[in-house]
């Protein structure tokens, strides 16, 4: 089932996150980066106007790539892979072999956890990562053998439901995806990190504006959030794992409550809540990464196996590709305006095909 309203959206706000260390930390595992670093995170990258060619062969940037998850652009025109279970992070550029850039320590990739989203912010990579009692969020330099540095910590970990999208905004703040960690009163506990969006100075210190004072919530009332993409102007949106029936796209504004657990789905007028722009049957999404071009949001469906396009000016979502790679975790647009994806079958030995998991980019349309 879809449905699509109007949209607008307000965005501002502050993220409590509370800075911590973590000294017994393995040392890092660096290896000689190839890059320069990224802008600092003054703005996010502007969505690129055009809409990417999905009707192009896509190219295969890289082939047996175990568990990707996480992906940030450098800018090289290389990107960032996140190996989930490896916790590795390769580097991967069209027309040459991936290498392997960093060995992340510390990492416990039970379950669904490890090593997931990657931000970059100057010459800083940001990463969420699933630790032995907790998810985190720790950041480093490439090329440097200094121990990561722990900006925010204490996330409930589960075997599931663990979140861990992580994306800097156009206010330059980090934004941060959690899930409930298989608790689902979680979503609507104010003094619970989990099950929220929540939002950090790079320093991971709260961020001016916050709803409440004091504390690292910018919404509550998810249940897995994986996905996190602006607008042009600014607007937010997430997409959201359902349990059973309804699976969501929803338009982020401060302080809002998306109602998990108490509503999957359309919150049939209940004003406590904010409705979803869109849902689907979870048969057919289950949801992970988010990106924008121009009006346009893509979405990457893991048990549903293709790509979603959610036209933001009105509309009905259309799927691409169902079926043909097998399950889809991360979608993101490149400054150049390609479109590069992300299978995830290797987490599922029986959906693991001939070179897989793979990256494919799909290029930038003309205008």
């Amino acid at each position: 089932m879809t449905r699509s309203r109007n949209l607008a959206c307000a965005l501002a706000g502050a993220v409590l996150l509370t800075a911590c260390s973590d000294d017994s930390s393995p040392a890092a595992q660096p290896l000689a980066p190839s890059f320069s670093p990224a802008p600092a995170p003054s703005s996010a990258p502007p969505a690129p106007a055009g809409a990417p060619d999905l009707s192009a062969t896509p190219e295969t940037v890289a082939t047996d790539i175990d568990v990707p998850w996480g992906l940030a652009f450098l800018p090289d025109g290389s990107a960032l892979i996140a190996q989930r279970e490896k916790a590795t992070i390769m580097q991967v550029k069209p027309g040459s072999p991936a290498r392997e850039a960093y060995r992340v320590p510390g990492v416990d990739a039970a379950g669904e956890g490890g090593l997931l989203g990657l931000a970059l912010a100057g010459d800083w990579v940001y990463a969420y990562i699933t630790a032995d009692d907790d998810n985190r969020i720790i950041r480093f330099k490439l090329g440097s053998d200094a121990k990561p540095e722990v900006i925010f910590s204490g996330l409930a970990k589960a075997g599931n439901h663990n979140g861990g999208r992580i994306a800097f905004g156009p206010d330059g703040m980090l934004y941060v995806g959690t899930g409930d960690a298989a608790e689902p009163p979680r979503s609507q506990d104010a003094g619970s990190n989990n099950g929220k969006i929540l939002r950090l100075t790079p320093e991971g210190k709260p961020a001016p504006g916050n709803p409440e004072a004091g504390s690292p919530i910018w919404t509550s009332g998810h249940r897995n959030v994986q996905g996190l993409a602006w607008t042009a102007d600014g607007t937010m949106y997430a997409t959201e794992f359902g349990q059973n029936r309804l699976d969501e796209v929803n338009k982020i504004e401060k302080g809002e409550n998306y109602g998990w657990p108490e509503v999957e789905g359309d919150e049939d007028g209940d004003s406590r809540f904010t409705e979803p722009l869109v849902t689907w049957a979870t048969s057919d999404a289950s949801p992970s990464g988010a990106a924008i071009a121009g009006d346009t949001l893509y979405v990457a469906a893991l048990r549903g196996q293709r790509l979603w396009t959610v036209p933001l000016g009105g509309g009905e979502p259309r799927a691409y590709f169902t079926g043909k790679w097998g399950r889809l975790r991360t979608v993101a647009v490149a400054p150049d305006g390609a479109l590069w994806l992300t299978t995830s079958n290797t987490d599922r030995d029986e959906n693991v095909r001939d070179g897989d998991d793979r990256i494919l980019r799909f290029p930038a349309g003309t205008s």
